[in-house]
């Protein structure tokens, strides 16, 4: 019986030639509210999880786009606890408002969940992006939310 054959692992965002790409600046937040749960939003039409988090509106500092995408996407008031690369670990302060969508993601049905952390692992693991960005969207944040519980495990236990 021969050998499995694997994909070649790849960098996460390796470039397709194929494929034209824009360079968005984001950020992204792992929050988590009073009773432990990570928030997550899911795209229906595109089908997949994502953490809370978007653009960096320009000459907005990169930690107030956390914060506002948070508000905008789940009406969620965060305090940043930590930040590792282009993501912050944050905690509910507020959990009040709703979500102040755009008209694209409304359309989108954009919604949010708030689950355990395996809960949105599995959620997001599952997910089957129709897009290529959603895919990216899918592998990276995966691998944020893992390596925030990582970095973070005895603070969150």
């Amino acid at each position: 019986m021969a050998a499995p054959v694997f994909p070649t692992p790849r960098i996460i965002g390796t470039k397709r030639p194929e494929i034209s790409y824009k360079e968005c600046p984001a950020a992204r937040v792992i929050a988590f509210n009073a009773a432990r749960k990570v928030a997550i939003v899911y795209t229906k039409r595109e089908r997949y999880y994502k953490l809370p988090g978007g653009g960096i509106d320009s000459g907005e500092q990169h930690e107030m786009a956390a914060l506002r995408e948070m508000q905008e996407e789940t009406g969620g008031i965060v305090k940043i606890r930590k930040n590792f690369g282009c993501c912050y670990v944050a905690d509910v302060v507020d959990d009040s408002g709703s979500p102040s969508l755009t008209e694209d993601e409304v359309n989108d049905g954009l919604g949010h969940l708030w689950l355990s952390v395996d809960e949105a692992k599995t959620k997001m693991a599952g997910a089957e992006p129709r897009s290529e960005l959603g895919l990216y969207i899918k592998e990276r944040d995966i691998y944020l939310l893992g390596e925030a519980i990582r970095r973070t495990e005895e603070e969150i236990a």
